[in-house]
């Protein structure tokens, strides 16, 4: 069950069409894959999230093209698909006194799923599931 860290870049948006789209075209430009994306939208403006699997930092790309940007650490975490991985995963970091502050993810469609996790100590939640995890 591979667990890692990953960068998630979090940014305003306005609720327009082509905005997503212009956004989004940076992370290409620089051959960045967005792993994950989340939205909230609001009115006139949107909060987008994204998750990247890249080592190098890319919010000085994101500044010069004009955005306020948040980055933060999050988990990458790959489960099994099936009932009660999440219960699992949510009891060991619960137990662990690790608060989970955004998540995220999708099933791949059978054997796997991958969840994006904000925590409260993204380092330590790291050593917690590989020690805990592995020990199933």
């Amino acid at each position: 069950m591979p667990v890692k860290l990953i960068r998630q870049y979090t940014v305003f948006l306005p609720n327009i069409p082509g905005a997503l789209s212009k956004f989004v075209e940076l992370f290409s430009n620089e051959g960045v894959n967005i792993i994950g994306i989340a939205s909230e939208i609001r009115d006139d403006s949107g909060v987008v999230r994204v998750a990247v699997d890249a080592e190098r930092k890319v919010s000085h790309i994101l500044t010069g093209a004009g955005f306020t940007t948040i980055e933060t650490t999050m988990l990458s975490i790959e489960l099994p698909d099936k009932p009660g991985e999440l219960l699992r995963l949510t009891k060991i970091l619960g137990e662990s006194n690790i608060n989970i502050t955004t998540v995220y993810g999708t099933s791949f469609g059978g054997a796997s799923g991958r969840l994006l996790l904000n925590v409260s100590d993204a380092e330590r939640a790291l050593d917690v599931l590989k020690d805990k995890l592995a020990a199933k």
